[in-house]
């Protein structure tokens, strides 16, 4: 398990991170927890304004093309580059249970959403949960084949998607 030490707004904050890669399972487990309560970190994860503000390490941007946060609704997005280049994602939302948690089919796509045959598609599971004043987001992401799960780490997965939680740890107070 890892923790960060954050200082938001003059107050010493440590938030619980873990990752961890279950092999034989062909799991990513992160569990993460975010100073901001449960209304403002779901919006964050499910309102496309906020998570283009978040979503993307720097110093890429995620660039939403268009979103419909709706059982059977599609997020189509961009990372763009700092040299203008995009890389199109989709995913398409299988289950909401609205501020608890949300399951959806990620991969890489084009423009048009087309998704890729060469990269690898993943299950999100996130579950949102509030605890005092901080919400964790506990997130299981699940692929077909293990080559699948080893091809995304090997992109960097890892460190991409701990400097857009650290965005988006960034971004909360200024959401109040």
């Amino acid at each position: 398990m890892y923790y960060l030490n954050l200082k938001i707004k003059n107050h010493e904050h440590t938030l619980l991170f873990d990752f961890s890669v279950n092999k034989e399972n062909k799991t990513i487990h992160v569990k993460r927890e975010f100073a901001g309560d449960l209304n403002l970190v779901w919006k964050a994860w499910t309102d496309a304004e906020i998570l283009d503000q978040w979503w993307a390490p720097k110093p890429w941007k995620a660039e939403t093309k268009s979103m419909n946060f709706t059982e059977g609704g599609r997020w189509l997005y961009a990372m763009v580059g700092p040299e203008g280049e995009k890389h199109w994602s989709v995913a398409d939302y299988k289950k909401i249970n609205p501020s608890k948690s949300f399951t959806a089919l990620d991969g890489f796509s084009d423009e048009n959403g087309v998704v890729s045959s060469e990269m690898p598609r993943s299950e999100w599971e996130n579950n949102f949960n509030e605890t005092g004043s901080n919400t964790t987001v506990d997130i299981t992401i699940s692929f077909e084949k293990l080559e699948d799960l080893e091809k995304l780490i090997e992109m960097g997965f890892k460190e991409g998607f701990t400097m857009g939680m650290e965005n988006l740890d960034e971004l909360l107070p200024t959401l109040k």
